[in-house]
């Protein structure tokens, strides 16, 4: 290349400033470096200078803003020369800088220059160099391990590791560890979990906000002059994956969840989601936007996720409804003539193989007629006799359930001891073997039937603690359910949020045939205590009668 040419290519001043080297006071700013960099381009009079700067971004990764500008121009012949403040700045992974310095600038015939480090490749590349990228990339290690452990020890504290509270809730100018609720948003939170608990799907409820006008977060975040991504072009353009964050986020019962995601390598910012008994939990940390209970019934609802059919109809049962015989859910239909008064439900496998089962065909307003008039029955039941029900509903656990509970409790009492034993046992054996009370062949033999043992023990407790723990579910549930029927003053008619909110699932069986009659049985099951056994009219009106004689003023009026 002649120098005419070559003068006419620019001379890349590149600085670096990473979030670390910020906290740690490493490197200066980026106007300290702007400056050094400047008056080493004019004092060697490098032509054409240009700033080039990537704020905030760390060493390891290369797809920053400013130095992918500067690689494009390079591949267009229109770099010359690239000079940074230190070898540094221009990465912390030794693989791609080697790369870079011994294959890329070689290619695009361009001077790389690293002033306080003394490397300037037009005089050659020392043997140090690889030396200082691998020290550079030592640096990133320890300062991403340090990094690490402060936040380890943050998130176990309780405190929120999200740099950004979630949409609908603001830092407090007083710390930023504590959320405060952004009314606006919290407004756009709660309607969006409304509009799921009422039926529609995330889909669905993007297209409703985008029809609305309704500000996507990050518009609404610029529009509030927070600090985050560049902006949709559509300020409105809402899409279910942004939906579903939102209805994921248990931040919104006023938890903290730390420990989320991590990251294979500190080379790789991509995010991995960790698996959810990983994840860290605090309670009550934060003001709730969503209450728990509707939160719940949101995370039910997204798990029996209502898919509209062809015609684009969803029913309010639909993910409820369950065939007796195979197990398999209903499937939604709308005969062809697409009247709704036709919509039926029928048995999934028997639609994929008529071999595996039978139809299982109910229509979608039996199952209406029959959850409406077993739920007013219920909530009746409930409102007017709230001990008999408890009563009732906790004598269902048998006396033979009960006596399996209290044996349950005991093999538990007697694993966890029995374990405690066994590290007694084995350590004695230890101690023998080594004055040699007892051969090398009998301790293994002993030692290892031991181990087995308490193997089998520990397997064994976290299943008795889980079935204990069910069954402690079942009171809670039991009261829960009794607080919901008494807030239900007239049941009208039936809609996705009350059904939802009582049922948790219907078994349908298949439809029997006497004296030219169909019968079916229909197993309603409700949240948190199953199959109610609804009193008889008879029972009813005994139940009437004892609770009037009980009653002094009411048994003389009726006298």
């Amino acid at each position: 290349m002649n120098t005419k040419q070559s003068d006419k290519r620019i001379t890349a001043l590149y600085a670096r400033l990473s979030r670390d080297d910020e906290k740690d006071g490493i490197s200066g700013s980026i106007q300290n470096q702007k400056a050094i960099l400047e008056k080493y381009a004019k004092d060697n009079k490098l032509p054409n200078p240009r700033f080039f700067y990537d704020d905030g971004f760390s060493g390891v990764t290369f797809t920053r803003p400013a130095f992918m500008e500067i690689m494009e121009l390079a591949e267009q012949g229109m770099i010359g020369t690239i000079v940074v403040k230190d070898h540094s700045r221009l990465g912390r992974n030794r693989l791609v800088v080697g790369q870079l310095l011994e294959e890329d600038f070689v290619r695009l015939d361009i001077r790389y220059i690293a002033i306080m480090d003394n490397i300037d490749t037009e005089k050659g590349i020392s043997d140090i160099v690889p030396m200082q990228d691998l020290f550079n990339e030592w640096h990133a290690k320890n300062t991403s391990d340090k990094v690490r452990k402060v936040m380890q020890s943050k998130g176990m504290s309780g405190k929120p590791l999200t740099t950004n509270p979630p949409f609908g809730y603001m830092k407090s100018p007083d710390s930023k560890d504590e959320w405060l609720v952004d009314e606006p948003a919290a407004k756009i939170v709660k309607r969006i979990f409304d509009l799921c608990v009422s039926g529609l799907g995330p889909t669905q409820i993007a297209k409703r906000l985008r029809s609305e006008k309704v500000l996507t977060p990050t518009e609404y975040w610029n529009s509030i002059g927070r600090k985050c991504s560049k902006p949709p072009v559509i300020p409105y353009g809402w899409v279910a994956d942004t939906v579903s964050n939102i209805l994921d986020k248990q931040e919104y019962c006023g938890d903290t969840v730390n420990f989320r995601t991590t990251s294979k390598s500190f080379k790789l910012k991509k995010r991995l989601e960790r698996p959810q008994e990983d994840w860290q939990i605090f309670e009550n940390t934060h003001p709730a936007i969503i209450d728990r209970e509707t939160f719940e019934l949101v995370q039910e609802l997204r798990k029996n996720k209502r898919r509209p059919n062809r015609t684009g109809e969803v029913s309010m049962f639909s993910g409820l409804l369950y065939c007796a015989d195979c197990g398999e859910k209903l499937y939604f239909s709308v005969t062809n003539n697409y009247k709704r008064e036709q919509a039926y439900f029928f048995c999934s496998a028997y639609r994929k193989n008529s071999d595996v089962c039978s139809a299982h065909y109910i229509r979608e307003k039996v199952v209406d007629q029959l959850v409406l008039e077993s739920m007013r029955r219920v909530l009746w039941y409930v409102q007017s006799y709230e001990k008999l029900f408890a009563q009732r509903q906790l004598a269902e656990f048998s006396e033979k359930q009960k006596k399996e509970l209290a044996d349950k409790h005991r093999e538990l009492d007697k694993a966890k001891m029995r374990v405690r034993e066994i590290d007694g046992v084995i350590q004695k054996l230890y101690e023998d073997n080594a004055t040699g009370k007892i051969s090398d062949e009998r301790f293994a033999t002993m030692s290892m039937s031991l181990e087995n043992e308490q193997s089998e023990l520990k397997d064994r407790i976290p299943t008795l603690e889980n079935e204990l723990e069910n069954a402690k579910v079942k009171t809670e549930g039991l009261q829960r359910f009794i607080d919901k029927a008494k807030r239900v003053t007239r049941l009208e008619a039936l809609t996705s949020e009350l059904v939802h909110e009582f049922i948790e699932k219907i078994v349908v069986s298949a439809p029997e045939y006497k004296d030219g009659k169909r019968y079916q049985e229909v197993a309603i099951h409700y949240n948190g205590v199953g199959i109610i056994r609804e009193p008889t009219a008879e029972e009813m009106e005994e139940y009437f009668q004892e609770h009037i004689s009980k009653k002094p003023f009411l048994k003389a009026k009726t006298a």
